[in-house]
């Protein structure tokens, strides 16, 4: 996977996260989101975002489909 795969999982990350915490604002003062939504939304997102980090510093080589494949000159 290239660069740009990695870093779009890193904005997505971000993004869901972000989207827990603005959840989290708008209902300190309601009970309209259930507190392991937020939960699951913030850590799910920090998780994802450590998960592309991880995958654009090149640790990620071995997942199958992470890898290049190797040509033969024969």
């Amino acid at each position: 996977m290239n660069s740009q795969t990695w870093i779009g999982i890193i904005i997505w990350g971000i993004f869901i996260t972000g989207f827990g915490l603005v959840s989290d604002v708008e209902a300190a003062g309601q009970s309209q989101v259930q507190a392991q939504d937020l939960v699951f939304l913030i850590a799910g997102g920090s998780v994802t975002c450590m998960i592309g980090v991880i995958g654009l510093m090149g640790c990620m080589g071995w997942i199958p489909a992470g890898r290049s494949a190797q040509k033969s000159c024969a």
